[in-house]
This record gives C-alpha cells, structure tokens and sequence, in this order.
C-alpha cells in the first residue's frame, strides 16, 4: 500500500481487481445455466445480475476513455462469463491509463459482491 492511510498504488489496485474479475468470470463460467437462468433477487436471474454489471462496467469504461456508450449486445447466459471478461479487461486498461485507483477499487469490490450473490 502507498500510505498509512491505506490507499493502493495503481499497480496495487488494477492487481486487486484483476484478481476478482478472474475470480468472478470463473464462477461465471463454472455455475451452469439452470443456475443462472434460476429467479433470483433482487433481479430477476444471476444471469441478470451479472449483465447489469456488465453493462455498469461498459459505461464506467467509455467514461474513462471519453468515448460514448455504447450498447452492450445481451449475450446466452453461459457466455457472460466470457462477456465480463472481455469488458473488464478494458477497464482495467482504461483505468490504469488514468491512474485511477478509485474505479479500480470500487469495480473490484462490486464483483466480490456479485461473485458472492450468485
């Protein structure tokens, strides 16, 4: 950590949150559709949950490289795995450009609840 007060250095936050992205598209790729299609709330399905962060982190990531938004295509349940991935490797791109640690920090902690819901 950079300082007492507990505040990661960018290497130190983009490790954190890839570590949590490989570890949340793992247990997307492992749970099995049945699961993922089951009801589940406060959304509708897991696959559900997983999507909306999905597309939380497409955003998050056209804000960081000042482009605009775009449409993320729903994809079959089984690929969100795959889906998370691709996208959250660019925003660890992006957000490693800016050096922001906040997003970083935030994104990996929004997939640790996420892979603890589903």
């Amino acid at each position: 950590m950079n300082s007492a007060a507990s505040t990661p250095s960018v290497s130190e936050a983009a490790e954190l949150f890839a570590v949590d992205l490989r570890r949340t598209t793992d247990r997307l790729r492992s749970i099995g559709a049945a699961r993922l299609s089951a009801s589940f709330s406060p959304e509708p399905t897991r696959a559900d949950a997983a999507f909306a962060l999905i597309r939380e982190l497409a955003d998050r990531t056209a804000q960081l490289a000042g482009s605009e938004q775009h449409t993320v295509p729903r994809l079959t349940d089984m690929a969100l795995g795959d889906q998370l991935a691709v996208i959250g490797r660019e925003l660890l791109i992006a957000a490693r450009r800016r050096g922001d640690v906040d997003v970083l920090v935030k994104t990996a902690g929004e997939l640790l609840d996420l892979r603890r819901r589903i």
